[in-house]
C-alpha cells in the first residue's frame, strides 16, 4: 500500500453531512449525495432567504453557503490563473468547508477545478515548492499555458510527475519526472508547500476508479507533507 492509499483510507468515512434549506436546484444536491455526502433537506417560509446549505462535520456546524456556490464545485469554469482573483474566493470557501472530505466519482473536470485552487495559491504566494503527479504525462498537455505561467514565477519550485507517454515541451522554472514504476500512475497528486505562509500549504489526493476518482483535498501541512514525500520517493 502507498502512503496515499493509507491518505485515502484513513479518510474513507467522511464525517460531512448537508442540510439543504429551500428547494434550489435538486440536481446538484443529488450529486453531493452520489458523491458520498450525507444530504438533509428542510423547507424554508414563503419570502425566506435564498436557498442554502449548511455544513456540519460529525454533527457541529462548520459553515453556510448558498446552493448556487456548489455549482462552483460541481460545474466549475476553468479560469487561466491570470483571472483566478474574480473567481477565487468561492473556490476558497468550498475548499476550506470540506477539507478532508472523501469524494467518491469525481470527475475529471471536477478535479481540475479543484487542482486550479492549487495552482492559483502557488501563483498567488509566489513562493515555495509546488509537485504534481498527472498519472501520465501526456495530461499535462492541456495545461501547458498554465504551467508556463506558474514556471515564470522565479521563487516558485515547480516539478511534474508521471508516466512518460508523451515528451512534454521545455518550459522554464518546470522540471519534469517520469515516474520510475506504476506505483502511482493510479493517482492525480498535487501538492504546494509555500514554506513561508503555512495557511496556504495545501494537498489534492485522488485515486482513479474506473471512469471517476476517489478524492479528497486537505490544508493539513503534515498531509501535504507526506503527499510531497511520496512524489519525491525515488
Amino acid at each position: 500500500m502507498t502512503e496515499v492509499d493509507r491518505l485515502l483510507t484513513d479518510r474513507s468515512r467522511s464525517p460531512y453531512r448537508f442540510v439543504c434549506y429551500g428547494s434550489g436546484d435538486g440536481a446538484v444536491v443529488e450529486r453531493f449525495a452520489a458523491h458520498s455526502v450525507g444530504v438533509d433537506t428542510r423547507s424554508l417560509p414563503e419570502g425566506g432567504p435564498r436557498p442554502f446549505v449548511v455544513v456540519e462535520e460529525d454533527g457541529e456546524f462548520r459553515g453556510a453557503l448558498a446552493i448556487a456556490d456548489l455549482e462552483t464545485l460541481l460545474e466549475p469554469p476553468i479560469h487561466r490563473l491570470e483571472r483566478m482573483e474574480d473567481v477565487s474566493s468561492g473556490y476558497n470557501v468550498l475548499f476550506q468547508l470540506l477539507d478532508d472530505a472523501v469524494f467518491t466519482g469525481m470527475t475529471r473536470r471536477e478535479l481540475l477545478a479543484v487542482s486550479r485552487e492549487i495552482e492559483e495559491r502557488a501563483f498567488r504566494i509566489g513562493t515555495g515548492t509546488l509537485r504534481v503527479g498527472f498519472q501520465t504525462l501526456s495530461k499535462l498537455e492541456s495545461q501547458t499555458d498554465v504551467y508556463r505561467t506558474l514556471g515564470a514565477e522565479p521563487d516558485l519550485d515547480v516539478h511534474v510527475y508521471g508516466a512518460p507517454d508523451w515528451t512534454p515541451p521545455t518550459i522554464a522554472g518546470v522540471t519534469y519526472h517520469e515516474y520510475p514504476d506504476d506505483a502511482l500512475e493510479r493517482y492525480w497528486l498535487l501538492a504546494y508547500d509555500s514554506e513561508t505562509a503555512t495557511a496556504e500549504t495545501c494537498a489534492l489526493v485522488a485515486r482513479e476508479t474506473d471512469d471517476a476518482y476517489d478524492s479528497f483535498w486537505t490544508s493539513d501541512p503534515g498531509t501535504t507533507r507526506a503527499v510531497l514525500a511520496e512524489l519525491e520517493r525515488p
